[in-house]
């Protein structure tokens, strides 16, 4: 009687971590070994030895930080997609950033997850990219840009001057005396930016530019 061969079950997806924060790495990794049906095949904590693994396990889903000592996890994404085009990427980083987001998008990345997910989201992702679907596409920068427009882009030179002096924490008069003006004219910018950025009190300025001295995902190394 011939024997019947039966459909062989697919292996579980191969899964590499790319973090330079070693209990971070060791966190994600515990997850995805503790999810059926995925297995981590390699961890790596920069560019360089991410690259290095990736070409020795061939993963089929990468899990990438932005932030990484030598380098960008863009950068590891373009040199693996090189010579791994059928390996994915997902972005996991602590920056809500729409330029990051837009550069991931550029070099291949399937997916952008921030570091405050549940774990059960990431491993969801991972199942959902390994099968082969894109949840970051062009229609999702777009949408995202249009509701993060730049809120200073009416503002005038003396008006984003007067912006960045207050993110200094000067006050009005250090800010009259800086700028050789009158303290009522520095008051008559502030009245002035306040409307046109649609806040209300001179402190969420102050707020508003802290914020953004902190979301430079390219230049602080280790997020």
């Amino acid at each position: 009687m011939p024997s019947i061969s039966m459909p062989s079950k697919p292996g579980p997806i191969t899964v590499m971590i790319v973090d330079d924060h070693e209990v971070v790495r060791r966190g994600i990794a515990e997850v995805v070994e503790r999810t059926d049906g995925m297995t981590v095949v390699a961890e790596a904590g920069s560019v360089a030895d991410g690259v290095r693994r990736a070409g020795l396990v061939r993963p089929q889903v990468m899990l990438v930080d932005l932030q990484l000592p030598d380098g960008t996890g863009i950068d590891l994404m373009r040199a693996v997609r090189e010579t791994q085009p059928e390996a994915r990427a997902i972005v996991l980083t602590s920056f809500d950033d729409d330029d990051a987001l837009a550069a991931a998008l550029e070099a291949g990345a399937a997916a952008y997850l921030l570091k405050s997910v549940r774990g059960a989201e990431i491993t969801d992702v991972v199942r959902a990219v390994a099968a082969g679907r894109t949840l970051l596409d062009e229609r999702t920068v777009t949408r995202r840009k249009a509701g993060h427009e730049d809120p200073t882009e009416n503002l005038t030179p003396s008006e984003l001057r007067v912006l960045d002096l207050i993110g200094e924490g000067l006050s009005n008069r250090e800010i009259a005396e800086r700028l050789g003006v009158a303290e009522k004219t520095v008051k008559n910018h502030i009245t002035s930016l306040l409307a046109k950025m649609g806040l209300q009190r001179r402190t969420q300025v102050a707020a508003w530019v802290a914020s953004r001295k902190h979301a430079g995902w390219r230049a602080e190394p280790g997020h």
